[in-house]
């Protein structure tokens, strides 16, 4: 496996397998063109063969100097547990801390219980919000009336 920066043609691969990769569930008007043009410093895909098997997307934060976050994640259906998505994150990090940044942000949904355990695993604590749903704290309404989401931060040194 190989791990790349993202270029904006990848955006043309990707983004028709969003909503395959995650079941069904319409996410890929989440991840619009502007990502895979403004961040690819930050930004990156896994390969295998030649083929896509996952993707980060990520930034440094304009507003806050010490924090980065991560917005978007997917590994292909068949190569998870293949430690994929720990590999982009361990990258992200490496990146973070060479522009001197040592908070990392992500946001999810509070069904994604896949996300919210993996996020955990790799560090990452969940904020205090507004909320709990099944037992997990949520800021209510976060990206508009009844997008609730859970919130990860994690210090890296």
């Amino acid at each position: 496996m190989e791990i790349r920066n993202v270029k904006s043609t990848d955006y043309n691969v990707i983004s028709p397998l969003i909503n395959e990769w995650w079941g069904g569930r319409q996410m890929a008007d989440m991840l619009p063109k502007l990502f895979f043009v403004h961040f690819q410093n930050t930004s990156f895909v896994a390969e295998k063969n030649g083929e896509i098997i996952g993707f980060l997307i990520g930034f440094l934060s304009q507003t806050n100097s010490r924090e980065a976050y991560i917005h978007f994640v997917g590994v292909h259906p068949e190569f998870r547990q293949h430690n994929i998505g720990k590999k982009l994150y361990q990258h992200f990090f490496t990146i973070v801390k060479e522009n001197g940044r040592n908070v990392v942000r992500a946001v999810t949904s509070p069904v994604n219980k896949t996300s919210i355990a993996f996020h955990t695993k790799m560090g990452f604590e969940i904020e205090q919000g507004s909320k709990e749903v099944d037992g997990i704290s949520v800021f209510a309404d976060y990206d508009g009336p009844n997008q609730d989401r859970v919130l990860f931060t994690k210090t890296i040194s």
